[in-house]
């Protein structure tokens, strides 16, 4: 769960510190390609994809066990959303195969093993 920069520098950390701890931000993404080897790689801890042709896909950046990364599709069609490498799998889905997640949907993907990664979708 994340907090306000301002929150953890009020513990004594640095706002530098702070902000590094909450991760980073990209918004106005664009998603490309139809497969896992050619999708946006997304590099941020918060993705936020403007635009999405339609059969279009993000991949997650290479996450460590334990690690979360959140995607919000605010495009105008269904974006695909890969994992970090094809040898893992997303919620039921087969390996190195993306979940379609709806327009103005987002996602928290929490990797919870080294061939797995669990997707918690929004209303």
């Amino acid at each position: 769960m994340g907090a306000l920069a301002r929150d953890i520098a009020r513990g004594g950390t640095s706002a530098g510190s702070a902000q590094a701890i909450n991760g980073s931000v990209a918004t106005a993404l664009t998603a490309a390609g139809t497969t896992i080897s050619d999708a946006l790689d997304l590099n941020a801890t918060v993705n936020v994809i403007g635009t999405c042709a339609s059969g279009a896909g993000v991949q997650l950046y290479s996450m460590q066990v334990g690690d979360e990364m959140e995607v919000y599709n605010g495009g105008a069609n269904q974006c695909l959303v890969y994992p970090d490498s094809a040898t893992i799998a997303i919620n039921q889905m087969g390996v190195g195969n993306g979940i379609t997640l709806a327009v103005n949907t987002g996602a928290k993907f929490r990797k919870v093993s080294s061939t797995a990664i669990i997707a918690f979708l929004s209303a």
